[in-house]
């Protein structure tokens, strides 16, 4: 009898933890589904005017491109689930494609603060560079992967609150008046530093199904003489990564640049470029279309199943040709 007890009691245990696990797994996949969602994009001039908390449209020149800024980090790291490239726990440690979209909007982040510090915000090369955005690039570069002293929020946090003050002194004036120079060959230098990251995203994304190419880099080191071919293959467990990271660099892309279109206006109509530059938005836009797939499909040539991968290629090489038309014609006289 006492035999028996023994054994109820302990099946009572077990299916008691049973049920914990099965509620615990479930709760898993359900918060890591919702923390997987992407974040949708938004309008970057009614942005600019409640940051600045203004109602009419009186913003200076590089407000609109500050404020998107801003917004763009603020809503990596306020998204829901928050932050999630430095989890350690559950669900977020498993969530490897947010956390490659995160990675993807960070490298824009980063472009830009360092364009703003070192270009934007400076009428010359020999001009003092900006307090604020001084501390500001340095802090969007820290380690992306820190959980603790200190965290990476923390850090980029701290970015958004420099980024903040120049805003302010920006849109206000004097004193410490910051200065913002919306020239042809800022915007030009700029768009050569995403012509660079999107051309690299191309070839990533492409080498999905491997590749025969060139060894540039050894041919370049030998000099004249037949180049060596080399084969270029993403690893079956990273092709999702790299179409994530794509999308989340372009998801930031859609918001700079067309933030651009408004503190660059005058340029862009100067130049006659303001529809080439909706041009590359609009083939930046294509890559956010919903993926109904729960997983990214990775099919050869014209196989039964479709590659995502290559599909993402074609867009952003599109908005990638667009960019080299555009700055060739913001060189122009």
């Amino acid at each position: 009898m006492d035999y028996l007890s023994k054994f109820r009691n302990l099946k009572g245990w077990s299916g008691l933890v049973l049920g914990l696990v099965l509620l615990g797994s479930g709760a898993i996949v359900i918060f890591g589904w919702l923390w997987s969602s992407e974040p949708i994009a938004f309008d970057v001039t009614e942005n600019a005017l409640q940051h600045a908390g203004i109602t009419e449209n009186k913003l200076v020149p590089g407000y609109v491109i500050g404020a998107t800024l801003n917004r763009v980090a603020s809503t990596m790291l306020d998204k829901p689930g928050g932050y999630i490239s430095n989890d350690v726990f559950p669900p977020g440690v498993f969530l490897d494609n947010i956390s490659n979209w995160e990675f993807g909007v960070l490298v824009q982040v980063r472009d830009l603060a360092r364009v703003m510090r070192n270009d934007l915000s400076r009428s010359q090369s020999q001009s003092a560079e900006d307090t604020d955005l001084a501390k500001a690039e340095p802090l969007f570069n820290f380690d992306n992967e820190s959980w603790i002293f200190p965290a990476t929020e923390d850090e980029y946090r701290k970015a958004i609150s420099s980024i903040d003050q120049y805003l302010g002194r920006l849109q206000t004036g004097e004193p410490n008046r910051a200065l913002f120079h919306a020239r042809a060959d800022n915007l030009r230098d700029w768009l050569g530093i995403i012509d660079k990251r999107l051309g690299s995203l191309a070839q990533r994304l492409s080498a999905s199904v491997g590749q025969v190419r060139v060894d540039m880099d050894s041919a370049a080191k030998k000099g004249a003489g037949e180049p060596s071919l080399i084969e270029v293959k993403t690893p079956w467990l990273e092709i999702d990564d790299v179409f994530y990271e794509a999308r989340g660099s372009a998801w930031a892309l859609i918001q700079f640049l067309q933030a651009a279109e408004v503190d660059f206006a005058d340029v862009l109509e100067k130049k006659n470029a303001a529809i080439s530059l909706k041009q590359i938005i609009r083939d930046l836009q294509a890559t956010q279309d919903t993926v109904w797939s729960p997983m990214i499909l990775n099919g050869r040539g014209f196989g039964l199943v479709t590659n995502y991968s290559l599909i993402m290629t074609s867009y952003i090489s599109q908005a990638n040709a667009a960019v080299i038309d555009l700055r060739n014609l913001l060189a122009q006289g």
